[in-house]
Formats: structure tokens, C-alpha cells, sequence
């Protein structure tokens, strides 16, 4: 396990006010990208429990979620799944929308990206709302998908998210 600890992590995580509209704080995670060692140590973190072949595929989540998922994939010796914001994947596609504050969005994922009972693991880089990973992980279930988690890097509790997952293994590094 890295030496790293979380605490040294959302030290590194910069807050940006006003971005990207007034009343926002941003969590910047660039610093933490950047620099190998606290990179690692986030990997290393979001997989704590988990042991190479325990996970077949690991699903990201456009567009940080990939960063995060892709290196976890590469650890557990597992495949890499992205799920795209509609329209963006090339192929024959599964669509989930999900409301948003003002509207709606969708994702969407290759049809065949997950086999019937397959272990997936969810990864991106903050639960907010949770309406983007709820919508995520209904489309793992409509391929047949088994998740043995969803974890994410940040967490804002104060807006509730986990809610939207509920009977799920949620784990989160950093919670504000």
C-alpha cells in the first residue's frame, strides 16, 4: 500500500471558488494527477479491498472517471469500460438519461462492453447528486452486470449522492 495518506491527498486538492459560476467551489484535482506518487496513492486507495481477478471490468465514468478507472483496470488486471455522455461512443449504444438541476443528461455505453454476470467496479472522481453514477450503474444492471462497488475519489455528503445508490458498496476517499 502507498505511504500516502488521505489526509496529504485533500491537502493537495485545490478549491476553486466561483468556477464555474459564482456560488461554486471546485475541487481541482489536477495537483493530485501531476504529481506520480499521490496519483499512485489514489489508485492505490480506491482499490484498498480489492485484489487482482476479483473485478472483471472496470466502468469509468466520462471524463474524469476515466483517468481514475483506467489505472485501476490496469492494477486489478481487469478490462476498462468508458461511459460516455450520448453520442460520443461509436457504436451500438445503451442510453440512461437522468435529471439533472436545470434538465437532463444521458449516458451511454457499448452494448457489448459487459457480459451477464460479470464483476464490475465503478469508478469516478466525485459523487455529487449521484444522478450520473445511478444512471451508470443501471446500465451495468441492464447488461447483466454484478457491482461490487462504486468509488469515488470526492464526495460533497452535503448534496446527498450516496442516497441514489443505495444497496450499493459506496466508498468515497475524501468527503466535504
Amino acid at each position: 500500500m502507498n505511504s500516502v495518506s488521505v489526509a496529504e491527498l485533500e491537502a493537495a486538492i485545490r478549491n476553486v471558488p466561483d468556477f464555474p459560476k459564482p456560488g461554486i467551489q471546485f475541487k481541482d484535482i489536477t495537483p493530485v494527477l501531476s504529481d506520480g506518487r499521490l496519483f499512485n496513492a489514489v489508485i492505490d486507495h480506491l482499490l484498498f479491498d480489492l485484489q487482482p481477478h476479483q473485478v472483471d471490468k472496470v466502468v469509468g465514468i466520462d471524463a474524469r472517471g476515466f483517468i481514475f478507472g483506467a489505472a485501476a483496470s490496469a492494477k486489478l488486471g481487469a478490462g476498462f469500460v468508458p461511459v460516455r455522455k450520448k453520442g460520443k461512443l461509436p457504436w451500438t449504444t445503451h442510453e440512461q438519461s437522468y435529471d439533472l438541476e436545470y434538465g437532463s443528461a444521458t449516458v451511454a455505453i457499448h452494448i457489448d462492453a459487459i457480459h451477464p454476470g460479470e464483476r464490475i467496479l465503478l469508478i469516478d472522481d466525485l459523487l455529487a447528486t449521484g444522478g450520473t453514477a445511478a444512471a451508470t450503474v443501471k446500465l451495468v444492471e441492464k447488461l447483466g452486470g454484478n457491482i461490487v462497488g462504486v468509488h469515488f475519489l470526492i464526495e460533497l455528503g452535503f448534496l446527498n449522492g450516496r442516497e441514489r445508490l443505495a444497496g450499493l458498496t459506496a466508498k468515497s476517499l475524501i468527503t466535504y
